[in-house]
């Protein structure tokens, strides 16, 4: 939908003409994946679709969310912005940042109507939470003149995935959604949340999204992921005490150590987690010298490690990822996310792509019984005001 179109849809829902229309995109990872909340590296970049929201204040007491990707009309008091509703209601995403608002002693005196939109395909691990949440947390930081900066809109988006999506995500997708910039990919650190802006050239080359049509559902799965990495540096702690996360192992430190921990779910994947940071850290350098044949080779070593220490890839996303590698003209190929279905990335050459929808199509079709979808990627900026 434009703009144009989206200001008729609030005028047609609510009777009045919207007082701002604010975007926050997508983003997808292309290496670094479960790192975040470890304290490693990620390299994600924001996608060129994402998310709007047009609100105006209504003078009542109430809070109205509507979202065209919906059916569920939500209205709740200000009074009560700051409880979740029932788990899995959409406009939890916007209430926990509603909450976050107010923790840090904002008051809202009047409600708002509320109309959202996104074109980020949902379940797909592209981070459509996350958009919703930072265009969320951008769009009450312009109305009530707060002045945080965009790194604490990532936190807050974070915060209110946490207390009221129920899902103990990293600072990932919501940094990369309030810091993305155009042609460009963030090397961050999730430890410090320092990040470098390094620009994406890609001659004769694009990034391609492929869909699964596996919808991803983060939650216990990925929640048990966060616990298990948990336990492996809780036993690490008793050989290294002043071990402040995962990430801090390079990878002969972990070989060393790697014995205290006593269970083997742990273990593996603590080992992925210290591989996948190299990896990261390795995979930006060589893009800065140009030697995406390298950097593709690292794609596809993070999949596999993902594969099999993290086990978070599954069927759908192991046919496209394994389907891609026999293509010629694939530079790298990897799932990208949180896994348990969503998308992977893939770096192929400009006159390999028809043959790479092609036969990568069939194949998977073939495999699984479900139509992929692809996607060029261009790489966008970070929430702003339309």
């Amino acid at each position: 939908m434009t703009v144009q179109e989206l200001q008729k849809a609030f005028v047609d829902a609510y009777g009045q003409k919207e007082d701002a229309v604010y975007f926050s995109p997508g983003r997808v990872n292309l290496i670094g994946e479960h790192t975040d909340y470890n304290g490693g590296y990620v390299f994600p970049c924001a996608l060129s679709f994402g998310t709007y929201l047009l609100l105006c204040k209504n003078g009542t007491n109430d809070v109205n969310f509507r979202s065209i990707n919906e059916t569920e009309v939500i209205k709740v008091s200000i009074d009560k912005i700051n409880e979740p509703l029932a788990r899995g209601t959409w406009a939890n995403y916007l209430m926990g940042v509603f909450a976050q608002f107010i923790k840090r002693g904002v008051k809202f005196t009047e409600g708002y109507d509320i109309l959202i939109w996104g074109n980020v395909p949902l379940g797909a691990g592209l981070s459509s939470s996350a958009a919703l949440e930072v265009v969320t947390a951008f769009a009450l930081n312009d109305q009530m003149k707060t002045g945080y900066d965009r790194t604490e809109l990532a936190k807050i988006g974070q915060k209110a995935e946490h207390e009221f999506a129920f899902v103990n995500c990293g600072i990932m997708d919501q940094f990369a959604s309030a810091n993305g910039k155009k042609d460009h990919a963030l090397f961050l650190n999730c430890d410090t949340l320092e990040f470098e802006l390094v620009p994406v050239k890609l001659d004769g080359v694009k990034v391609v999204i492929s869909n699964t049509h596996s919808p991803h559902k983060l939650g216990d799965e990925y929640n048990d992921r966060v616990r298990e990495c948990q336990l492996a540096l809780q036993q690490l702690r008793t050989v290294r005490p002043e071990l402040k996360n995962l990430a801090e192992l390079t990878q002969a430190e972990f070989d060393e150590i790697k014995g205290a921990i006593t269970d083997p779910i742990a273990l593996k994947r603590a080992r992925h987690v210290v591989g996948e940071v190299q990896r990261t850290v390795d995979a930006v350098k060589e893009l800065k010298a140009g030697n995406l044949e390298k950097f593709g080779k690292l794609m596809n070593a993070s999949h596999a490690s993902l594969r099999d220490d993290y086990e978070v890839t599954g069927k759908f996303l192991d046919a496209l990822v394994e389907e891609a590698w026999k293509i010629d003209g694939v530079i790298g190929s990897r799932m990208t996310g949180g896994g348990f279905g969503g998308c992977t990335v893939s770096l192929v050459k400009d006159e390999a792509i028809g043959n790479f929808k092609a036969q990568v199509g069939k194949t998977y079709k073939e495999r699984t019984g479900r139509e992929a979808d692809f996607y060029i990627a261009e790489i966008g900026d970070g929430a702003k005001k339309v």
